[in-house]
């Protein structure tokens, strides 16, 4: 399966940079999952919770609103305010 790239950025720092293989985001009109080679696009988003997956592997952050933005290199995030979740 092929891997996407995905980064979560906060004002602070950024805080996960990798290839994972799906996300799944809290978008402003609805939740929306992207993989590898997904359409690009943009959008803003709400608070909620933001769950990375990797094989067996899963985390979850976090955010306070912000922008996500879909391309040829793959998702990333520019949160408002994120943390990792317990």
């Amino acid at each position: 399966m092929a891997k996407l790239h995905f980064s979560l950025v906060a004002p602070e720092r950024e805080l996960f940079s990798g290839e994972v293989d799906m996300v799944q985001a809290p978008g402003a009109e609805g939740d929306f999952g992207v993989l590898a080679n997904h359409a690009p696009f943009m959008t803003t988003l709400r608070e909620g919770k933001v769950t990375v997956k990797d094989g067996a592997t899963t985390k979850v952050f976090d955010i306070q609103g912000g922008f996500a933005d879909v391309g040829p290199e793959g998702l990333t995030i520019l949160a408002e305010h994120a943390v990792e979740a317990a």
